[in-house]
């Protein structure tokens, strides 16, 4: 957000002020949930480098294979390696993208404690669906905020003003009492 788009609505500076410095908090939580991103990051890459020197592997020893038996199994038993590797390469990283879809959720839910909430959610019910989009998580959300608001950061309410902050209008009923006893 930028200063002259709020000035350009004729906002007073220190109310301009009050939104930047909430935007500013907010953008911070932002970078703390998804401060995990450069390590996600260098994980794919080393995904794809392991990835690209097995089909190399491969290919040098398909070469070579022609008619000998050796290598023959030497290539049937690296292509098992590679399948499996690639399933397993697969699944981290669905596993990677689940986890970090489930953070944006959880920021965007303004809940103050992601890991303290991951607990409390059934994993099971949450998957990635094929748009990559997150199932099964807002409604265990919502059951949450209902149970346990603590949780969630709902902002500052702002018209609030209890009931007794300029001194109290109750009459001292004990103090009346004495009075009376007292003959005054």
């Amino acid at each position: 957000m930028k200063r002259e788009f709020l000035k350009s609505l004729n906002l007073d500076d220190k109310v301009i002020e009050q939104i930047m410095s909430k935007n500013g908090a907010d953008i911070e939580n932002v970078k703390k949930s998804f401060g995990d991103v450069d390590s996600i990051k260098q994980e794919n890459e080393s995904y794809k480098a392991q990835l690209a020197e097995r089909d190399k592997d491969i290919k040098s020893l398909s070469k070579q294979v022609k008619d000998n038996d050796d290598l023959s199994s030497q290539l049937s038993d690296l292509q098992d390696k590679y399948k499996t590797d690639t399933t397993n390469l697969n699944n981290q990283l669905s596993q990677t993208k689940l986890n970090s879809a489930l953070n944006e959720t959880l920021t965007t839910a303004k809940v103050r404690n992601p890991k303290a909430i991951k607990g409390l959610l059934n994993m099971d019910d949450i998957k990635l669906n094929d748009k990559g989009e997150l199932v099964g998580v807002n409604d265990q959300l919502e059951s949450l905020k209902e149970s346990d608001g603590y949780l969630f950061d709902e902002g500052q309410h702002q018209d609030y003003s209890p009931a007794g902050g300029n001194g109290s209008n109750d009459k001292n009923d004990v103090q009346t009492l004495t009075n009376i006893f007292k003959g005054e």
